[in-house]
């Protein structure tokens, strides 16, 4: 399984962008999926999840803000990203864990095992 990311962007603060994942192999995307951030020196924070019964979970720093969905039939992930603040500015990265059926997906980055390339989002005022 991969995962392939688009579109990071550089968008004014409290605009709206929309990224998508792509995952390459068919009914993966019914195990945990996440997104996560990373800015330069840090560990990668997780700001979403998704379980295979499509129940979400959001980090503080986003809730209200950000959506994170999925398209079963385009093996598609998504995080909807509004009101973009400029500390949203970092490497945005899809992460899954395709084989794990559960109502509980953790946030923590050593919980998934397959990882997108990394896309940029800036946002500035």
């Amino acid at each position: 399984v991969s995962l392939m990311e688009s579109g990071g962007d550089s968008v004014q603060a409290g605009g709206s962008l929309r990224l998508s994942c792509v995952v390459s192999k068919p009914d993966s995307t019914r195990g945990c999926m996440a997104w996560f951030r990373q800015t330069s020196g840090t560990e990668r924070d997780g700001l979403a999840t998704i379980n295979s019964w499509r129940t979400t979970t959001y980090a503080d720093s986003v809730m209200g803000r950000f959506t994170i969905s999925v398209d079963n039939a385009k093996n598609n992930l998504y995080l909807e990203m509004n009101n973009l603040k400029d500390e949203d500015t970092a490497m945005y990265y899809c992460a899954a864990r395709p084989n794990y059926y559960s109502r509980t997906c953790f946030s923590g980055e050593e919980f998934y095992d397959t990882w997108s390339q990394g896309t940029h989002l800036v946002v500035s005022s």
